[in-house]
Order: C-alpha cells, then sequence, then structure tokens
C-alpha cells in the first residue's frame, strides 16, 4: 500500500500493467455493470449545465432513458449515477461504425464544445475510488478490472510495459493533481529500484 497524503493506493496501481484495448472490448466498460457511471457531487451540475450540448452526440434510446430517469439517479448501492439504456449501456454512450462505444460527452469535450471530459470514475477505470466509512477524507486507490472484459486491456498492458498509473496518468493528474501523480510516481520508481 502507498500512502500519499489521505489516499491509500493499492501497490497494484503501480506493479500491475493496462492498456485498454478498444477494438477487443469494444468499450464494454460503458455498458456491463450493475448501474450507470458514478458521478462525484460536482458533477451533477455539469451534466444538467452541458446536457443541451451533448445530446446531438447521444442515441434516440440514450436521450429517452435521460428524459424520462433525469440526467442523474441515485442508486442506494452506488450513490449518484449517470442513467443506462434498459440497465445496460450508459445513457450518455453512442457506438462508433466499429461498433466501439463512445461517450458523447469526451465527443463534445474533444470537439471543443464543453470544457468537462467525462465522469471521473470513467476516466480513472480501472482504478476505483472509494471513502472510507470511519474518515470521510480518507480516499482509498484500489486497481479493479473486469476479469473477463479486461483481459485484452491486461495482455496489452503487459506487452507493452505500461503500468497502469502510467496509462492512466491524465486522469490521476485531473482528479488529484500533479504533486500527487509526482509523488505516487516516484514511489513506483522507488519500489522497482528496490525490487
Amino acid at each position: 500500500m502507498i500512502v500519499i497524503d489521505n489516499k491509500l493506493v493499492s501497490d497494484e496501481i503501480v506493479e500491475k500493467q493496462f492498456v485498454c484495448d478498444l477494438v477487443k472490448c469494444k468499450g464494454g466498460c460503458c455498458e456491463d455493470g450493475d448501474a450507470g457511471a458514478p458521478l462525484e457531487l460536482n458533477e451533477l451540475d455539469e451534466l444538467i449545465h452541458s446536457y443541451e450540448i451533448v445530446k446531438p452526440y447521444l442515441t434516440e434510446a440514450g436521450i429517452q432513458s435521460i428524459e424520462k430517469n433525469g440526467k442523474y439517479l441515485y442508486d442506494k448501492e452506488f450513490g449518484w449515477v449517470t442513467p443506462t439504456i434498459k440497465g445496460a449501456m450508459c445513457a450518455y454512450g453512442f457506438k462508433d461504425e466499429n461498433g466501439i462505444i463512445k461517450c458523447g460527452i469526451e465527443k463534445a469535450y474533444n470537439e471543443g464544445k464543453i470544457n468537462w471530459k467525462k465522469p471521473i470514475s470513467c476516466h480513472l477505470f480501472p482504478i476505483r475510488v472509494s471513502k472510507s466509512r470511519e474518515d470521510k477524507d480518507l480516499e482509498y486507490l484500489n486497481y479493479e478490472p473486469r476479469p473477463d472484459l479486461c483481459r485484452a486491456a491486461c495482455k496489452l498492458g503487459r506487452r507493452l510495459q505500461v503500468p497502469v498509473y502510467v496509462f492512466l496518468k491524465e486522469s490521476i493528474i485531473r482528479k488529484y493533481g500533479e504533486e500527487f501523480y509526482n509523488a505516487l510516481e516516484a514511489s513506483a520508481k522507488y519500489a522497482e529500484a528496490n525490487k
């Protein structure tokens, strides 16, 4: 376990390798789950403010789900989440010409229409963040790839020798800042040098 400020980071985040292989998994993490994407409180407003801009990138089924269920909803187990299309694909997703699920929010961001990339839980995957029940300021960062779905990503990561934290550098910095990332990288290099 790596401790940085009030974050407990699983050793697997620096020891394991991972690179998304969308050609193989088809973005399945956007539809294979028990609920929509987990949302932070500040992201609820982002969804409200960006919805009309993001809407043209969404499927008709996604729009219907959002307009029926709301831009976000509360799940007893996961907290605030995005709505889904009939309990499967995230309502903010769409399939491209190759059948790969992409994010309508991210597409709008990439085209310069909005300043918010997508929910941080999606951007950080396969890192899952959870809060301590005893200390609300304490967070746990765990490496949780989906066993079947992420098999190709784990294999590609090993072949390319890209550690999880390197693959997720942008999202880790987005969530915790450069100072945190630099401390994580230093811990990883220290552990590697002292194997």
